[in-house]
């Protein structure tokens, strides 16, 4: 398998503080991968770095062939890697629509009507809520926004961070659906960091874990959810 993105001894620091300590891993072309782990074990960090902010201070980070450690974000979004964020942060004084539009101005004017479509099928829910301002939908649907939002730019590979946040049991189960759907009949590309370890592993070709800024574990999906210390410290009770 083509390795798409490739992050080589990346060391990320706040401040003084250092917060990622030499990250090596691979999402290769068409795969699921997750990324689990503690709070403040370094996960979002990783992500954010990937996309230019905060800078990698140390190793490499390739997308598709191409070194970004050091370009702007804005220019990281233009070679297709969307990110849709913890927290959603959707625009909540625009509508869906007006999100949507957001999403896709890195994309083709001709592709929006029928991006447009797909993203209301995927989501039905956005449909009914099409000219509802951003900020009065309920968190579930302000997750499927985010993540519709994202897909508007016709990425290559999404990065999706804590897509499972505070979300109901059913709302998950829609959303990782979706995933699932989107992996399977476009071959998106998926990289996933997430607190739901037992979902996150269910769904994925393969996993990581992180803990303190570096990874102490990789194999497959299956494999992980096997592994009597993952069981112990993220499943138990979890699932």
């Amino acid at each position: 398998m083509t390795a798409l993105l490739t992050v080589r001894g990346v060391k990320t620091f706040y401040g003084r503080v250092i917060a990622l300590k030499g990250v090596d891993l691979d999402v290769n072309d068409g795969e699921i991968v997750t990324l689990i782990g503690a709070n403040g074990a370094g996960k979002s960090t990783l992500m954010m770095t990937i996309c230019g902010n905060p800078r990698a201070r140390e190793g490499t980070i390739t997308f598709a062939g191409q070194d970004i450690t050091n370009l702007p974000t804005h220019e990281i979004a233009r070679l297709k890697l969307a990110q849709s964020p913890e927290g959603r942060r959707i625009f909540s004084r625009m509508t869906v629509l007006e999100n949507l539009q957001m999403g896709a101005m890195v994309s083709d004017e001709a592709n929006f009507a029928g991006d447009l479509e797909r993203m209301l099928t995927l989501f039905p829910r956005l449909k009914q809520r099409i000219d509802q301002r951003g900020g009065t939908l309920s968190g579930g649907e302000q997750q499927m926004l985010a993540i519709a939002r994202a897909l508007m730019a016709r990425p290559r590979l999404l990065l999706l961070d804590e897509p499972s946040l505070g979300l109901a049991p059913l709302i998950v189960k829609q959303i990782f659906e979706a995933i699932k759907t989107l992996n399977k009949l476009d071959g998106l590309t998926v990289f996933l960091v997430e607190q739901n370890a037992y979902h996150a592993l269910k769904l994925a070709h393969r996993g990581y874990v992180m803990v303190n800024g570096l990874i102490t574990l990789s194999g497959t999906g299956k494999e992980l959810l096997q592994r009597p210390e993952i069981k112990q410290a993220y499943l138990e009770g979890g699932a």
